[in-house]
């Protein structure tokens, strides 16, 4: 039989849990503490808790944290951790250390249905959503855990295409029961799902960032099946509809693309598009896929552009390429790993 996993549920939750069992109302602030603080990871380690309650909690649930099935470590300290998600199907986690910034980069499904041209995971297409407790498993369960300071759902899948799991997970990663990382460290990227992005906006007080790379909506089309759903500028008139405030941040993701989308024309439309919206832009440097003929635009042309944006007053930064000795960009290794996998079983 299978058993439902007590990981990932919020201590709403556990109180019902606990209900249902007839154990006292207390017992649920202490199973919270287990499966959030600690590193433990059965029941029987849980040494307040009675040898009874145990018994009684392993008889009805798994404890649903798993490690890390591989490590792959570049030379710059950047780690991608896999993870087995169901027979023969893998999501990867990305940790980033950079001085006193320890990022962990995180999935949110197995696969994804989004079909982004640039976007290797897309090409597994889609195989399933993760709960709550797969998500913050990537955390909770690798070796650098107590040393995080920010965590990013820019991993393998759309994390507003998994709204319910992905909100849960911040909740559990933002409340005191649970991680008690704070609301500002931690961002949720999007291709811009707008029913959903709004539920986000208006529910949670985590940082969101949007994935832009294109001011103009033929090209995005092009670049982002989405935009044929959901226009960027409705996405932009979201944004706007909200009070961001001082303590949450909005930003778009820019990967340069040669010959694309890196020109003063991109520059001009970008600062009038984004003149109003409280944000920054991230460029990032495209490391090419197989499958694709994109390729990334070269270092003097990427850093004019950065420049051209700030001198219009649209705050960009440039993000540092990490992991490139380890495939650490989202899909890479989880596709070799699916593909083994078939190969296997074939």
């Amino acid at each position: 039989m299978h058993k439902e996993a007590l990981f990932g549920k919020t201590l709403d939750e556990i109180r019902q849990v606990v209900l249902s069992l007839g154990l006292p109302a207390y017992t649920a602030t202490q199973i919270a503490y287990w499966l959030y603080k600690t590193d433990i990871t059965t029941f029987d380690d849980m040494t307040n808790v009675s040898k009874k309650v145990r018994s009684l909690l392993a008889g009805h649930f798994e404890f649903g944290v798993k490690a890390p099935v591989k490590v792959n470590e570049s030379a710059d300290g950047t780690k991608k951790y896999l993870f087995t998600a169901g027979n023969g199907k893998f999501i990867e986690a990305a940790y980033i250390p950079d001085g006193k910034r320890h990022t962990l980069c995180v999935s949110s499904q197995v696969g994804c249905k989004m079909g982004c041209l640039f976007c290797m995971t897309g090409k597994q297409g889609f195989q399933g959503h993760l709960s709550a407790g797969e998500i913050l498993n990537q955390l909770r369960s690798i070796p650098e855990r107590k040393l995080m300071t920010n965590i990013v759902y820019m991993g393998m899948g759309e994390p507003f295409d998994n709204l319910d799991a992905v909100m849960q997970s911040q909740e559990i990663l933002t409340a005191e029961y649970g991680f008690a990382i704070s609301v500002r460290k931690v961002t949720v990227s999007t291709i811009g799902i707008v029913p959903a992005m709004r539920v986000f906006l208006e529910k949670s007080k985590c940082n969101l960032a949007v994935s832009l790379h294109t001011p103009f909506e033929d090209e995005r089309r092009r670049l982002m099946p989405i935009q044929n759903v959901y226009p960027l500028r409705d996405v932009i008139a979201t944004i706007q509809e909200y009070d961001i405030g001082r303590y949450r941040r909005v930003s778009f993701e820019y990967i340069m693309f040669k010959g694309v989308n890196d020109t003063r024309r991109h520059v001009n439309e970008l600062a009038r598009l984004l003149n109003k919206v409280k944000s920054r832009i991230n460029l990032i440097r495209f490391h090419p896929i197989p499958g694709t003929p994109l390729m990334c635009s070269d270092e003097a042309t990427i850093l004019d552009f950065q420049q051209a944006l700030n001198d219009k007053g649209i705050v960009t930064t440039l993000r540092a390429s990490r992991g490139q000795d380890i495939e650490a960009a989202c899909g890479l290794l989880s596709t070799k790993e699916l593909v083994k996998a078939q190969k296997e079983d074939f």
